[in-house]
């Protein structure tokens, strides 16, 4: 007896423990409900935030690095530039020296020219002569070259710079020879010269 009693006992205490079961009002439930949701809508919207700002860094990055490339562009441009620039300079001077050497060479062939064959090898005619081949090889070794020339050659504007011819044709038969002979060159006066491509003196010739 002493036995079923206790079983009982411990039967009501059981029941006793279920109905005391934590019920949790409905309340706490939709609040724990609410709380979920707000917390997904936290995490979306700084996610959002966050891959604006990655976004936003990136196109920094993208700025920046348009930005570098055209700096080095812009100093590739300038030191082109100033290249060209130092080989404009180079080539007036070169050219300004040229002008001013031309002249003495010049002089130096009309002396030259004139001297009697029997004399061509007198020490003083051949120190002269040296002198002039010196000039003229400073000359080649700068780039400037003589424009070559000859009688009978066409005429070139380009090349040449026609001067008076202050002969005088005496008959029609001379001067139907002059229509021919019109666009050749009939004397060379004095060399022409030329740096490069750039013609720096003309050739003086006259035309027949």
């Amino acid at each position: 007896m002493v036995d079923e009693k206790k079983i009982e006992e411990e039967k009501k205490e059981e029941n006793i423990l279920a109905e005391e079961v934590i019920d949790i009002p409905e309340e706490e439930v939709k609040d724990s409900s609410d709380f979920a949701k707000t917390s997904t809508d936290d995490v979306k919207k700084e996610s959002r935030k966050f891959f604006k700002r990655v976004a936003k860094h990136e196109n920094r990055e993208e700025e920046y690095l348009f930005g570098w490339k055209r700096c080095m562009a812009d100093f590739e441009n300038y030191k082109k530039r100033q290249m060209e620039s130092q080989k404009s300079i180079g080539e007036y001077l070169k050219e300004d020296s040229a002008l001013q050497i031309l002249p003495v060479i010049d002089n130096f062939r009309s002396a030259t020219e004139h001297i009697p064959p029997e004399q061509k090898e007198v020490p003083w005619v051949v120190g002269i002569m040296y002198i002039q081949k010196q000039l003229e090889d400073i000359l080649k070794e700068n780039g400037v070259i003589e424009i070559p020339v000859k009688v009978g050659d066409e005429f070139d504007p380009n090349l040449h710079e026609a001067i008076a011819n202050n002969e005088k044709k005496e008959n029609s038969e001379e001067e139907s020879e002059k229509k021919e002979l019109e666009n050749k060159i009939k004397k060379v006066v004095l060399r022409g010269y030329r740096l490069g491509e750039k013609v720096i003196r003309a050739a003086r010739v006259i035309v027949g």
